[in-house]
């Protein structure tokens, strides 16, 4: 996670769309049967999505100063159009080690529970104490609490700052996390029971993956045996903040960029960036869940939390996603 090009907007103009914005965030909270993007009120970024059971969970970060990003709320639906919130499922008050600048989740079941990877404290060398840590809940809302009592990874390596990390299951069902900031990124295996990192099978734990154009955000799926590892571009503070993406045969690629996918519409929002994506269980129909900021916002933080359709070519390749205010329909 992490000065920008200004667009030109006339004050009143910039104030009635901010308005007009909030105005609609606040309608959602009270009209369950509204849907469109933002699929939730609230200043929300950085979005996982994940299906456990007959639910879809939206895990974000908070959106605000970093003294403030202390703790994770958790959104379930059953059709993406509908969201129940559920607060505060993790905090600093389980996190003893983390102070601050809590972000990017990332949540997978294992054997009955959920672990719920997460940044913390926004480290900047390795002497601060802060990094990638992981906390455990026997139910997706949690409450989660911290299963390691320190950071899972507490250092640069290979130049990537411990963040934005994805906790990722191959095919062979091992667990790897992708990660990194400060355009660098890593794949490290994990322990099977998750309390701590393996190695590769030259013995090597950290491998950088960097694809040309990385900044943050790793994400990565697979789809008719081909990795498709994805990431953001630009500064997530800017109008400029897109998502590109890479294929390989591998899991270690090499990963070579192929383009862009999800950018600013100046009719719609800008710095639409830091995504995930849903594959609709037994189907092959996809879908983004990203973050945007609403036209007229010029605070860095207030971002939110949409979804758009996801389609691929006959080749293989991603077709450049159209951000809407419509959003999903609803999913029987």
């Amino acid at each position: 996670m992490r000065k920008a090009k200004r667009f030109c907007f006339i004050p009143a103009l910039a104030s009635l769309v901010a308005f007009t914005s909030a105005f609609a965030q606040s309608n959602k909270s009270e009209n369950p049967e509204h849907h469109g993007n933002p699929v939730f009120p609230g200043w929300y970024a950085d979005p996982e999505v994940a299906v456990f059971g007959k639910q879809f969970w939206i895990f974000p970060t908070y959106s605000a100063k970093y003294e403030e990003q202390t703790f994770f709320d958790a959104f379930s639906s059953t059709d993406l159009v509908s969201w129940t919130k559920h607060p505060r499922v993790l905090g600093t008050n389980s996190v003893p080690w983390a102070r601050r600048a809590m972000w990017a989740p990332s949540v997978v079941e294992k054997d009955g529970r959920y672990y719920f990877f997460f940044g913390a404290n926004d480290i900047q060398n390795d002497q601060q104490l802060g990094g990638i840590g992981v906390a455990v809940a026997d139910r997706p809302e949690g409450p989660y609490t911290d299963f390691l009592s320190k950071p899972l990874v507490d250092k640069f390596h290979n130049g990537a700052q411990p963040i934005d990390q994805f906790a990722f299951r191959d095919k062979d069902g091992k667990y790897y996390l992708i990660y990194g900031g400060w355009r660098h990124c890593n794949i490290v295996p994990l322990q099977q029971d998750f309390r701590g990192l393996g190695t590769f099978s030259d013995g090597e734990q950290f491998k950088e993956i960097t694809p040309q154009g990385y900044v943050e955000g790793a994400f990565m799926m697979i789809r008719n045996g081909k990795y498709y590892l994805m990431w953001s571009e630009g500064g997530w503070t800017g109008p400029n903040y897109s998502v590109a993406y890479a294929i390989s045969d591998n899991l270690l690629g090499p990963f070579k960029r192929i383009g862009k996918i999800l950018q600013q519409d100046p009719a719609v929002a800008t710095g639409a960036g830091h995504h995930s994506v849903l594959k609709v269980p037994g189907t092959d129909n996809y879908y983004i869940v990203y973050h945007r900021r609403p036209l007229g916002e010029r605070d860095g933080n207030h971002r939110v939390v949409c979804i758009d359709k996801m389609e691929f070519d006959d080749q293989g390749f991603i077709k450049p996603v159209k951000i809407t205010f419509e959003g999903p329909s609803p999913l029987k």
